[in-house]
Order: structure tokens, then sequence, then C-alpha cells
């Protein structure tokens, strides 16, 4: 059967690539800091060996719209096209063609089917920076195959955040029942308090640093049990209009699993937002 060797959670800012290859005076004072901090996460990726990629993130209405919006959406493509025009233009983003996965993607389709999750699929899936800003984080090579899996946090009415939760267990055990010899790093990305368009975008931290602090306790503790007693759809509104996708940092908990703490842990208050990153290794941490 298949190993999971590895379980990442991180936000994912589009403006890093930017940032982090910008020279001179367009280099951002924040810029060194951040690209160290990233180098040493994507250390903890490169240890662990993975031969597969499991993705989850969100398309940003970059190709599901209010016309189809699939709760839950595995990829099931040979290959994925990204990033889109506007990622490009305002970010800097450059253009990539990422390998599927796509026996893993039929496995888990059709066992989260069984499971009881009512998955969508695509097979024409064009992927956002959801998925390709880790990607670009933690493998900047693009060499591994991937599986992305898409969760809705934008259009209501959202799946609870339990869900979020049950789907990630579901995603864990599933990839392990997956009869191949591969090693697979399931990783995925969401947002701590965030606030797009609104009043509190363009502060000094995030719009919420005691949500914040809480959240990455949450996390790096593995404390689920406290972490859906406090959070709820109505309660996400208050940290900031963009906040539910911590759903999917909820989500990446129930991967690792209740009470697992987190082997890596670190965080970086960056103008309007917190990024934060997480490791956990299941089978121990990897010698070097």
């Amino acid at each position: 059967m298949a190993t999971v060797v590895a379980v990442i959670a991180s936000t994912h800012h589009p403006f890093y690539y930017r940032a982090s290859t910008a020279t001179g005076e367009d280099r951002p004072p924040f810029a060194d800091e951040w690209v160290r901090k990233i180098t040493g996460f994507r250390e903890t990726l490169t240890r662990a060996r993975p031969d597969v990629l499991v993705m989850v993130g969100s398309d940003h209405f970059h190709q599901l719209w209010l016309d189809n919006m699939p709760q839950f959406l595995v990829g099931k493509a040979p290959f994925y096209d990204a990033n889109w025009y506007n990622e490009e233009r305002e970010f800097g983003l450059p253009k990539m063609l990422l390998k599927g996965q796509e026996d893993l993607s039929a496995h888990i389709l059709r066992a989260g089917l069984d499971e009881g999750f009512d998955l969508a699929f695509s097979n024409e899936l064009r992927i956002d920076h959801s998925v390709t800003c880790p990607i670009i984080t933690l493998r900047p090579e693009a060499d591994l195959p991937i599986v992305p899996i898409y969760t809705n946090i934008f259009a209501p009415p959202l799946p609870q955040p339990k869900r979020f939760v049950q789907l990630g267990q579901a995603i864990r055990e599933i990839v392990e029942s997956w009869p191949s010899h591969l090693r697979v790093a399931i990783i995925g990305t969401g947002h701590l308090s965030l606030e797009l368009g609104g009043p509190r975008q363009f502060g000094p931290h995030g719009p919420d640093p005691e949500f914040d602090r809480k959240a990455v306790e949450w996390i790096a503790t593995g404390d689920l049990d406290r972490c859906l007693a406090e959070v709820t759809l109505d309660s996400l509104h208050s940290p900031g209009n963009a906040t539910h996708g911590f759903m999917d940092f909820m989500l990446m908990m129930g991967v690792a699993g209740a009470g697992r703490k987190a082997d890596y842990v670190d965080s970086l208050d960056l103008f309007h937002t917190m990024e934060a990153y997480f490791t956990w290794y299941p089978n121990g941490v990897p010698t070097a």
C-alpha cells in the first residue's frame, strides 16, 4: 500500500514568486526573511522524499463559477495547465504544466464516493495559485505528479467546518489504502484571518491577530476539539471576509489526525496577513 510520508499545511500567498525573484529597488524589504522561511519549510518536504503530491486547495472563481459550484472536486486529468491570465498579470506567476497521477485520482474518487462523500470530478481541470503557489514554494522543480482536490470556501452555501475535517480524515485513509508502493505527501493550503477588498485589507498584520494566534495554536497542537468548538460558518466572518479559507487548514488537521502535534511550525507576519507553515511526519521525522 502507499505510504503517507508527509502532511503539510500552509498559506498560499500569490505574491511570493514576484517578491522572491525581484532585485534591486523592486525587491520588497521583507523578501529576504520570507525566502529564508520558505527555504526552511521546503526542506520539510524534500527530506520526506515523496513520489506523488495530493494537493488540496480552492479555485478562486477561475474555472468554477456560480453556474456550477461543486463542494468538493477531484481532478483526474493526465496533465493540468496553470496559471490563469490574471495571476500571470497581477502576481507574475509563470505558466506551468503539471503531470497528473490519474490512478490515484480514480482511487480517491471511487473510495470517497463509497465513504459517503459525493465528490465531483473533472478531466479538464485547469488549476490556479492555491495549488501552484505551494508547488512553487515547496517543490519549485514541479517534477512530481499531482492529484488536485478543490474545496468550496467561497460560494455559499458552504459545507460545515466538521465536514472539511471528516474529508481530511477520509483522504488520509484512502491514500493509505491505495495499492501502490509510492510515497505520497498530502499538501493543503488555506488562510488565517484575511480581508479582501474590505477596510482591514492593508493593515500592518492580519485583520484579526487574536484569531491568528489561536489558529496557529490549534493547528500546531492538533487541537481539533477546541477548533471545532469555536469555529462555525458564522464565526468565520468576524476575523475577515475571506477567512473561510481556514477550513482548508481544518481539513489538513483531519489528515494529520486529532491530537497530532506538528513536527514543524513557522509563521511570518506579512503586512496584511500572517503566513503560516506546518509539517507532520506520520512515520516519524525522516533522517537526512
